[in-house]
């Protein structure tokens, strides 16, 4: 039996991007449903070498500064044309945690996160409605938010750059389409334009270019 169809958009960026947590690879691609997540997919800007930064001393045992990654402060692009139905801007871009040191100690406050609601979770973000579909863009640099309450948004426009803020542990654009972007939000799978006509979602792990 076929699921529903999916919500197709173009890629919301240029350059080379890692795929992770793709819906093509499991669902719930994060690991859960909350706010709308199962399908969600997240992108990590690399360079042509396949790396977020050079690796360091903090890379192993400690923490990095977000500036030392090679996609922070990357344009990140309107997916769609539509309704701007949700801004958030003013949350901190925090500290890169590749280490596994600091991935464990992050993730002992995952749930002090989901208690505090969709900002603590989703950072700076953006939220495009279109067909009654939310298009939600996640953990954006603090700041670089450009568009507001009530914009109305055209597909390729930019609406801020990729950042570190929100549930994050390196610089990455979280994207995902749902019908709420609360607790209960239900997701939407989600497929990208390519070579003109063809739909496709990527893989963990794979490298897409636009």
């Amino acid at each position: 039996m076929n699921g529903p169809e999916p919500f197709v958009m173009t890629l919301p960026f240029t350059g080379r991007w890692m795929v992770q947590n793709s819906p093509a690879s499991r669902v719930p691609s994060h690991g859960t449903e909350l706010f709308g997540s199962s399908h969600a997919i997240d992108f990590v800007p690399v360079d042509a070498r396949g790396r977020s930064a050079p690796r360091s001393l903090g890379s192993i045992f400690g923490t990095e500064p977000a500036s030392a990654f090679v996609g922070f402060g990357r344009p990140i692009l309107a997916p769609v044309s539509g309704e701007v139905v949700r801004v958030h801007d003013g949350e901190d871009d925090h500290v890169a945690r590749r280490s596994i040191g600091a991935q464990l100690r992050y993730a002992l406050t995952q749930r002090s996160r989901v208690l505090a609601g969709a900002p603590a979770i989703a950072g700076n973000h953006v939220v495009i409605r279109r067909d009654g579909a939310l298009v939600l863009l996640a953990h954006l640099r603090a700041g670089s938010v450009r568009l507001r309450l009530g914009d109305r948004v055209s597909m390729g426009e930019m609406i801020g750059e990729c950042g570190n803020s929100g549930n994050s542990t390196e610089p990455h654009l979280h994207l995902q389409v749902s019908d709420s972007v609360e607790q209960d939000g239900r997701g939407i799978p989600l497929a990208f334009v390519r070579e003109g006509t063809q739909t496709w979602v990527p893989r963990n792990g794979e490298i897409v270019a636009a």
